[in-house]
């Protein structure tokens, strides 16, 4: 088998991968993308209709605006977006390329695929979170009407859906297959919908909810899922309830386990890397991370806006080291 070499290797073809590409290209770096799926293959697998948060300005990255028909961007303009960004600047991105283990011998980074073998000096890891959700851990999870991603609300017409979750994605999902037409119970082990749910959503669902089209069980849990109905843990007792869906939207996290296999020091209960925060080195030399995996456990705290500088870090530090190398 060929061995295929480069000076840098990214992990992942998300936004934050794609501008540590953009920083290498700029510097005329020797660099590959290796993506398991698609281009942004997270955004890709958002749900189809998906408005972002933030706002486009925000979202954008290479001085290539992002223009949207509102403030707030669809899922389907950020994928025109960024595969724009990626063909303007040609970035160079080996698809359907999973990583399955990393080893480091002396100065050389030997990665292995499915199918090829890559050596490299420098290697970036940009992997995401949302390829792992957070499990309920319950009985009757393994079952087929177990979602725990949401696509669009036409399966669910007329269906009685259990929505898991009291954040964002919960609220999105229970709203948008209420109105489509599906009977939708929220199921929410806190006293009240999150907080920090979007200002535009908490209201609509709070009234939903209070005028009884939706119904909630607060400070309650799924105890098991059973073929035709739930079993619900509630502050009156067990509650049995008909259902034909759970859509379980509960967040997601890093993959842990392929983070520890390649060798990152995880700390404490929420698994946060070991990295140097001035260059975003992790434990192992010129082993890099980059994106929502510095966060660890908490998804929230990083997010594209505020890890768009993240590429520009990690190259600097990979430049000024191969500057001296070839000096």
């Amino acid at each position: 088998m060929d061995i295929i070499k480069k000076d840098i290797i990214i992990i992942g073809a998300g936004p934050t991968g794609l501008v540590c590409a953009l920083e290498a290209a700029k510097r005329k770096l020797d660099y590959l993308i290796l993506e398991k799926g698609l281009l942004v293959n997270s955004i890709y697998n958002f749900p189809t209709n998906m408005t972002f948060f933030s706002t486009s300005q925000v979202l954008e990255i290479g001085n290539i605006p992002f223009i949207s028909h509102t403030d707030k961007p669809t899922r389907k303009e950020a994928l025109e977006y960024y595969r724009r960004v990626a063909e303007s600047y040609q970035l160079n991105i080996s698809f359907r390329q999973q990583v399955k283990s990393v080893k480091k011998e002396y100065f050389t980074f030997e990665i292995k695929t499915q199918d090829k073998t890559y050596h490299c000096h420098h290697l970036v890891v940009a992997t995401g979170y949302y390829d792992k959700p957070n499990l309920l851990d319950i009985p009757g999870e393994e079952r087929s009407k177990v979602k725990h991603y949401y696509d669009d609300a036409h399966p669910y017409i007329g269906q009685n859906v259990a929505i898991v979750g009291a954040a964002n994605s919960a609220c999105d999902v229970a709203l948008e297959t209420y109105y489509k037409g599906a009977k939708v119970t929220m199921i929410i082990k806190d006293e009240a919908i999150y907080e920090k749910v979007k200002y535009w959503i908490r209201p609509n669902i709070e009234n939903r909810i209070k005028e009884g089209n939706i119904k909630a069980y607060f400070n309650s849990q799924i105890k098991e899922i059973l073929e035709d109905h739930i079993i619900v843990q509630s502050p009156e007792g067990e509650i049995s309830l008909p259902n034909d869906y759970v859509l379980a939207m509960t967040g997601y996290r890093p993959d842990f386990a392929f983070l520890r296999s390649i060798g990152i020091e995880l700390e404490d209960q929420q698994n946060i890397p070991t990295y140097n925060s001035e260059s975003l080195e992790s434990n192992i030399a010129n082993m890099y991370l980059a994106g929502v995996i510095l966060g660890g456990q908490n998804t929230s705290k990083f997010y594209i806006e505020n890890t768009r500088h993240h590429g520009k870090i990690i190259m600097e530090d990979i430049d000024k080291k191969l500057s001296a190398r070839y000096a």
